[in-house]
């Protein structure tokens, strides 16, 4: 892989610049992070934000942002596209999925960048930051070992080929106090007495949901950002078995943690994969672990957008703790109408 310049740091932009955006997927757990700060980023009283989704109703959370506007539309559809990008100063694409079949990985991760490419040639908007993932590289021409990677590398070449102003941002795994990867594995750890785990060894390099947020603001107020790929990772590599003994730890519900053969892996995704819902893992997330989810030297990372990477022990421990205590009854009273 051919390194990418370092971004140069500059003096932020003047507040007016890149008022106008059009956030995809911005309901979703960095979505809720990326809001907030890009209404902070004018102090609130300038711009506009708009957030579309097909439920607007379940983005609750996002009501009270001034200067946000949730509106309902199908970013699936050409021309409703086409109409939420026009007038736009930058659009952030933030869609994706992580389970799914292959059609359903194309449509989030391929056929969504061209639709919005089309969308952006027919509005004039050239400004796009799009959210792929660590472990995409275009120089495996498409042999990623998951649908998921192949996918997101394919879209990645859809946008490259626009000739957009287009900034890539590449995370790994992500953490916070929303997230579905640490906060999970330190619910399973409070119902389950161990915890036999696929994957222990693959490695990552988690990310602040924060600190990708930041990325994503920084990028828009950089033009040095233009044609750049930023690898967003934390300060430290771990592996899947010694997150999910920091989640027990950090939680209060620390249980065995003990790997298990590929064979009784596979075996043990498919099932989940049979189960309603989203599954907890599947075989495709399996073939995703292959490859190290981790920052490659020479890549720019956070620190070329002025960005100090957080640790995930300055975050993640205070979390947890919350939600081992009173505050873990905070769905119940939901559920019962009593917060």
């Amino acid at each position: 892989m051919t390194p990418t310049p370092t971004v140069p740091l500059m003096t932020p932009l003047p507040p007016d610049h890149m008022s106008k955006l059009l956030v995809l997927g911005g309901t979703g757990f960095v979505g809720r992070s990326l809001c907030e700060q890009l209404v902070a980023r004018n102090g609130g009283a300038a711009g506009r934000i708009t957030v579309p989704s097909r439920r607007p109703q379940r983005a609750a959370h996002l009501r009270s942002l001034p200067t946000l506007e949730l509106v309902q539309a199908n970013i699936h559809n050409d021309a409703e596209l086409v109409r939420l990008v026009s007038g736009c100063d930058a659009v952030i694409n933030l869609v994706a999925v992580l389970h799914g079949t292959e059609a359903e990985f194309q449509k989030a991760h391929v056929e969504l960048p061209r639709r919005l490419a089309s969308a952006c040639k027919a509005a004039g908007v050239q400004r796009v930051v799009h959210v792929s993932a660590l472990g995409v590289s275009l120089d495996n021409g498409g042999s990623e070992p998951s649908r998921y990677l192949r996918s997101k590398a394919a879209g990645e070449r859809v946008l490259q080929d626009a000739h957009l102003d287009l900034t890539l941002l590449r995370p790994s795994v992500i953490f916070g106090e929303h997230d579905k990867f640490i906060n999970l594995f330190a619910q399973l750890q409070s119902v389950f007495p161990f915890v036999p785990l696929a994957g222990e060894q693959a490695r990552f390099q988690p990310v602040w949901v924060d600190d990708v947020a930041r990325a994503i603001v920084a990028s828009l107020d950089n033009p040095a950002s233009i044609g750049q790929t930023v690898e967003c990772a934390g300060p430290s590599v771990y592996t899947l078995g010694d997150l999910v003994r920091r989640a027990g730890q950090w939680s209060g519900h620390e249980r065995p943690v003990f790997g298990i053969p590929e064979f009784a892996a596979r075996l043990q995704a498919f099932a989940m994969e049979l189960m309603p819902g989203q599954p907890l893992m599947s075989r495709d997330n399996l073939d995703s672990m292959k490859t190290p989810n981790v920052a490659n030297a020479g890549m720019p990372g956070l620190d070329s957008l002025g960005i100090h990477a957080s640790a995930m022990e300055s975050v993640m421990p205070a979390v947890l703790a919350k939600r081992s205590g009173v505050a873990r009854l905070d769905p119940l009273r939901r559920e019962q109408h009593r917060d």
